[in-house]
């Protein structure tokens, strides 16, 4: 229940806060599993939140274990249809949970569900990707050996910035890798091989490589043209946009920034909290304009704010690290 719900949310609020998502199969999006999404991970939860919002099938999510150690946090984020896996540097002894992890993903498959699974197995915000780890191979080789029909799609994510509100972002699906591309009947060392350099040639493809210090290949590469025309019509509300909102996002950018200072948390935090709060926002100056004009036109505001919204994120920067 509170996943549709916050499905709804994200979905009506994505695009004021991603200002462009360009998808190169996007029938991808409407695929049944069982299917085990493998990605990368440049933004920590914010890639599992597009992936949930834009896929039509409910999406289970593989997420770092530290985050279940609070039981009341943990039911939260089953609810949301999120499991844990854990790492070494979690503690050696709770790597046994990711069994149990394994066989849930297993039975979510049974069940023809799709699982996102983040292969790099850390969230590093940058346009490079990293070693895989053995977890993907791990998994689907299970679930083969099982006999399930698993299909693993390839997925690159890329941003136009880990810092900047309005984002464009890249949604890459490579060539799904079946059973029959996997010589599962040979030694374990050379199946996980194959299916480790088959997913990794896949995502090569997907993935963005720009070094951060390479200022001009992340405007070349990572920047849509806004048109003079648009730019026209857009500019007054952009501006009215930016003045109605900045009083709020400035000080809550100041106070995650600062939470969020030694990871790379902050992008996904920020759009999170805006996502779910956001409508609450709009709602709740609408209703102060009303009680102070009485005036039924004040409703108007629902559709206004986000409109100028909207706007100031198509005009604004989209490079760059503010």
């Amino acid at each position: 229940m509170l996943y549709s719900l916050l499905k709804i949310i994200a979905r009506l609020a994505l695009p004021i806060f991603c200002r462009k998502i360009i998808i190169n199969k996007p029938e991808y999006l409407k695929i049944r599993g069982p299917v085990l999404l493998a990605c990368n991970h440049p933004n920590s939860f914010l890639d599992s939140i597009i992936l949930d919002t834009l896929f039509q099938q409910p999406i289970w999510s593989l997420a770092r274990g530290d985050a279940f150690k609070n039981k009341s946090i943990s039911r939260l984020l089953r609810s949301l249809k999120i499991m844990p896996v854990y790492r070494t540097s979690e503690g050696v002894e709770n790597l046994s949970e990711n069994y149990k992890t394994f066989d849930a993903c297993i039975a979510i498959f049974k069940q023809k569900g799709i699982v996102t699974i983040f292969s790099e197995g850390k969230c590093i915000n940058e346009w490079h990707l990293r070693p895989l780890k053995k977890g993907t191979a791990r998994l689907a080789i299970k679930a083969w050996e099982e006999g399930i029909p698993l299909v693993v799609l390839p997925v690159g994510i890329n941003y136009s910035s880990f810092t900047r509100f309005g984002k464009n972002v890249w949604l890459n699906f490579g060539e799904p890798i079946k059973k029959e591309d996997i010589p599962l009947n040979s030694s374990d060392g050379l199946i996980h091989q194959v299916f480790n350099n088959s997913l990794q040639n896949e995502l090569k493809a997907l993935v963005f490589e720009i070094s951060k210090a390479d200022i001009e290949s992340q405007k070349e590469i990572l920047e849509i043209k806004t048109t003079p025309v648009k730019k026209i019509l857009l500019g007054i509300p952009a501006l009215l946009g930016w003045l109605i909102h900045v009083p709020i996002s400035w000080p809550v950018k100041i106070w995650i920034k600062k939470k969020t200072l030694a990871n790379d948390h902050y992008d996904s935090v920020i759009t999170g909290l805006f996502v779910l709060f956001y409508s609450l926002f709009v709602t709740g100056i609408t209703v102060l304009v009303f009680l102070i004009s009485n005036n039924w036109w004040s409703f108007l505001l629902l559709l206004l704010l986000p409109f100028a919204a909207w706007s100031y994120v198509q005009v604004k920067a989209q490079t760059g690290n503010r």
